[in-house]
């Protein structure tokens, strides 16, 4: 009789909870939440259409610039729609298809971010150690081919997960106390062994964030050499004022990565409603804050911005 239970082709909605406990002041929270999604839509959305317009930023360091506001903006506008939707109107449920969809887009483009970083990481590793090599070493065509790359292997990546968690077994219990289909939120609601979606998972993460982590801390380690090396102190502080803002988006955004993470698979003492709140401002606050911090910190930029804002 168990064996009728188990519904793994069964047509019924997921039911996505929000935040949980804290259903009465879901309106006060999407007050934040919309207003660092649109900010966070304004800010790249006019780094993409400066850069676009201004032929003097077709260089690869505003290529990768380009590159990382596609992926804020996808990270962001994966799930924030469906989340307001359920914070506003309290539309909780979403089709498995829709479910997986979520889950491929959220976890394709956060590997395609940390692929972007490490490229970045390498950008400024040849522009400080190498700077007479840079034009040939990185070259536009050279930046989009690296992109290409790194979107291949996203997908590569992340295309399983979607598919381990369809062929799971889901029974009576479809609500997932959450905002979004997260992999392992999902996972956790099935009544069958998901060790093999929990294995994968890590290996996952072990694998693009240990690798992508080390050859940053590597670039990074010698771009330090190199710059202690340096005799002028303009010359010095000026290597340093090219990386400040690389550094502050990489560690904003694997820290809350790897908080985020770490947390949905061994936090069991954090609230479900502290965990599900900072998984949703780590797809929010790092695409606000990066075109600001890249706004502010790169000069070139700045005045470009400026030529259209203050016309």
């Amino acid at each position: 009789m168990a064996a009728f239970n188990l519904t793994p082709s069964e047509p019924s909605p997921f039911i996505l909870m929000g935040i949980p406990g804290l259903d009465a002041a879901h309106i006060w929270i999407s007050i934040p939440f919309s207003t660092f999604y649109i900010i966070g839509l304004f800010g790249n959305f006019m780094l993409l259409f400066v850069i676009g317009k201004e032929q003097t930023l077709h260089k690869p360091m505003y290529l990768l610039l380009c590159m990382l506001a596609l992926t804020d903006i996808g990270m962001s506008t994966s799930v924030m729609p469906k989340a307001l939707c359920i914070l506003w109107f309290n539309l909780n449920g979403i089709t498995m298809g829709g479910c997986l969809t979520q889950m491929f887009f959220i976890h394709a483009v956060s590997v395609m971010q940390s692929a972007v970083l490490l490229t970045m990481a390498f950008d400024r590793y040849v522009a400080i150690c190498n700077p007479l090599r840079y034009t040939t070493i990185l070259t536009n065509v050279r930046i989009a081919k690296l992109g290409l790359v790194g979107l291949t292997r996203a997908v590569l990546f992340i295309l399983p997960m979607p598919l381990l968690v369809s062929r799971l077994p889901f029974c009576a219990n479809r609500i997932i106390p959450h905002t979004y289909c997260e992999h392992m939120a999902v996972a956790k609601m099935s009544c069958g062994d998901f060790t093999v979606n929990r294995t994968y998972g890590l290996v996952v993460a072990f694998v693009v964030i240990g690798f992508d982590l080390t050859l940053i801390a590597l670039s990074y380690s010698l771009i330090i050499r190199a710059v202690l090396r340096i005799s002028s102190k303009k010359a010095h502080q000026k290597a340093l004022n090219t990386c400040t803002a690389h550094i502050c988006v990489m560690l904003m955004s694997y820290t809350a990565c790897l908080f985020t993470y770490l947390t949905q698979r061994f936090g069991q003492g954090i609230a479900s409603h502290v965990h599900v709140t900072f998984a949703n401002f780590y797809l929010l606050v790092p695409p606000m804050l990066n075109p600001i911090i890249y706004g502010v910190k790169t000069k070139e930029l700045r005045d470009k911005v400026g030529k259209y804002t203050c016309r």
